[in-house]
C-alpha cells in the first residue's frame, strides 16, 4: 500500500486522531467504523486502526485511535495520566457499579454534607489498592471477568495499585455528586465510586461519565465520526 495523503492525513505512515467517544458505544464500535471510512476512501481493504485506553459503552469523552505505524506508539498514550468528569448517586448500588445494571441495595444519605465529603476525599488521594469491577474485561483464567458476573460468579480479582492525583468536587446536590478526577493508567473510575459510597457509609454508582483528557490531549481538541467523514471527502 503507497502512502496517501487525504486532507492532510498519511494514514499508513500513521495519524494519532482525537475522538469524542458516544454514549453506548464500544471503544471497538469506534475503532471498527473508523477503519472502515479510512478503508473506503484509500480504496484498500485492511489497514492498522487500534485505540488507547478502552472507555464502557456507558462513558464518553476523549479516545485516541492511531493508525498505521503510529500504533506502535499506543503502550505510550495509554500510560499516560487520565482526567474525567464522573456523575454518582449517592445512596444506592448496582452490581455493575453503574447504569449497566439494576439498583441492588439502598442506604441512608441523611448524613453526608460537603464537609464529609471533603473529609473522605482527602483519604483517597496518592497510591491506592482497588479491586477491579466484577463487570469489567479483566482476564480470569483465561475468561473476562463479566464473564463470571454474569453467571453469578465471583471472578476473584485482586486488587491493583493505581494512583489518585486529584479529586476536585465540582457539584454536589441532593445525592447527586459530580467530581473532577485525575488519575493513573488502570483506575476504574467504577470502582472508585464505589469505594468512596462505601467510605460515605451509603453506597454509591455511577451515573455518568466523561473522560476529558489523556496525557497533553483534551477532549476539546476532539472530533466525531461525521467530522472525519467530511474531511475525507
Amino acid at each position: 500500500m503507497e502512502d496517501i495523503i487525504i486532507a492532510g492525513y498519511n494514514f499508513k505512515a500513521g495519524e494519532v486522531l482525537l475522538f469524542d467517544k458516544p454514549y453506548g458505544w464500544t471503544s471497538f464500535d469506534l475503532v471498527n467504523k473508523v477503519r472502515k471510512l479510512l478503508c473506503t476512501a484509500l480504496g484498500v481493504k485492511k489497514l492498522k486502526v487500534g485505540h488507547a485506553g478502552t472507555l464502557d459503552p456507558l462513558a464518553t469523552g476523549l479516545l485516541i485511535v492511531c493508525t498505521g505505524k503510529a500504533t506502535k506508539t499506543i503502550d505510550n498514550y495509554q500510560a499516560e495520566e487520565k482526567e474525567y468528569i464522573a456523575t454518582m448517586k449517592l445512596g444506592a448500588t448496582t452490581p455493575s457499579f453503574d447504569l449497566e445494571t439494576e439498583i441492588d441495595a439502598t442506604y441512608p444519605t441523611e448524613h453526608i454534607n460537603k464537609e464529609l465529603i471533603d473529609h473522605t476525599l482527602k483519604d483517597f488521594i496518592g497510591e491506592l489498592d482497588q479491586v477491579p469491577p466484577a463487570f469489567s474485561a479483566v482476564k480470569v483464567k483465561g475468561k473476562r471477568a463479566y464473564e463470571f458476573a454474569r453467571d453469578g460468579k465471583d471472578p476473584g480479582l485482586k486488587p491493583k495499585k493505581l494512583i489518585i492525583k486529584e479529586i476536585e468536587v465540582i457539584s454536589f446536590e441532593s445525592t447527586e455528586l459530580i467530581l473532577r478526577i485525575v488519575c493513573s493508567k488502570g483506575t476504574y473510575i467504577r470502582g472508585l465510586a464505589r469505594d468512596i459510597g462505601k467510605a460515605l457509609g451509603s453506597g454509591a454508582h455511577l451515573t455518568a461519565l466523561k473522560r476529558t483528557r489523556i496525557g497533553r490531549f483534551h477532549n476539546t481538541e476532539s472530533m466525531d465520526l461525521e467530522s472525519l467523514e467530511k474531511k475525507l471527502k
